[in-house]
């Protein structure tokens, strides 16, 4: 017998709007057809992907993205998103929508038109700055984040303009406050929990909380263990941070962003090799990261019921937020 939590996830609209497929060298659009089927088999109608940024100028981005737009278009029950109908258009087809992203502006190399060149080219959703400072503004594992710089500012700008979803996960606070000054649209923390319940580096206060929330945009929960607070029981612990960021802005500026990596072993070997960039390296004590699978959303939705929390709530969660937060953010 079906349960209401798995028959939820069945009819709602289910977006995962982190995807980081650049984690991992090994990962590609081309060999990794079997991890996009378990989205999609999971119940996932929108899956955004990460495909460069920070660690990629502009020539190495384009290829990158050429590459996955060819792989991505031969796939049968995979369409591209190029817009917020799309979405709806690929669920009636019962195909996964992917939407592509990047992680940080240096792939920009601060030439401002290259914004619009990718966004046409799938690229509707881009982080300011991963962990580091950049160009553009400061990362959350700086020791001082300087804020957002005068480019930055104008990368902002030029984003909305656009209608590029304009994304604060990794930036650091000070920067990330200044960007919200400027929303002319709804923006983003992508794949960020709340400070509150699990100080990290990468978490964000209840101050960004109500700030994204008062440009309409989201809070997309992480369901990695290193910014969730724990080890063990994720599902539940996703299900906590929810319910956090839900008492503190309402339902309505939530969802998921799980930031799966199906190999937690090879992404903290890696993580270990930045220390830099990631402040956690240099405890040798940390257990490396683990991560919520596509296939527990319904251990999810069970957490939200057994809250009390009702059908029409849920579905928002699970992702008629973000299309509301897409739809404003890229029209």
């Amino acid at each position: 017998m079906v349960s209401r939590a798995e028959q939820l996830c069945r009819d709602a609209l289910v977006c995962d709007m982190v995807w980081p497929l650049d984690f991992d060298p090994a990962d590609t659009v081309g060999n990794d057809y079997g991890k996009l089927k378990r989205f999609k088999d999971a119940g996932v109608n929108l899956l955004s992907v990460t495909l460069a940024g920070d660690r990629h100028n502009s020539a190495q981005a384009l290829a990158i993205v050429a590459e996955a737009r060819r792989k991505l278009a031969a796939l049968p029950d995979i369409q591209i998103v190029q817009r917020i109908d799309d979405v709806e258009a690929a669920r009636r087809a019962d195909k996964l929508a992917v939407a592509l992203q990047f992680e940080g502006t240096r792939c920009l190399d601060r030439n401002l038109d290259l914004i619009e060149a990718f966004r046409d080219l799938g690229i509707r959703h881009n982080l300011l700055a991963f962990n580091m400072a950049n160009s553009a503004g400061g990362g959350c594992a700086d020791v001082n984040d300087g804020g957002l710089t005068r480019f930055g500012a104008r990368v902002v700008a030029e984003m909305q303009r656009a209608g590029v979803l304009v994304d604060l996960s990794h930036c650091g606070p000070r920067t990330s406050m200044d960007a919200l000054a400027m929303a002319q649209r709804p923006m983003v923390f992508s794949h960020s929990n709340a400070t509150t319940l699990a100080p990290s580096f990468r978490n964000i206060t209840d101050e960004q909380i109500r700030a994204v929330a008062a440009t309409g945009g989201l809070v997309g929960i992480s369901g990695c263990s290193g910014y969730l607070g724990s080890d063990h029981d994720l599902a539940a612990a996703v299900v906590r941070h929810i319910d956090h960021i839900c008492e503190l802005v309402g339902p309505k500026h939530v969802g998921l962003g799980l930031d799966v990596v199906f190999d937690g072993e090879a992404v903290t070997a890696w993580i270990r090799s930045r220390p830099d960039e990631w402040p956690v390296a240099a405890d040798p004590n940390w257990p490396g990261f683990s991560y919520v699978m596509p296939e527990q959303l319904p251990e999810i939705v069970d957490g939200l019921l057994s809250k009390g929390y009702v059908d029409a709530d849920i579905e928002n969660i699970l992702g008629r937020n973000w299309l509301r937060v897409c739809a404003a953010a890229w029209e």
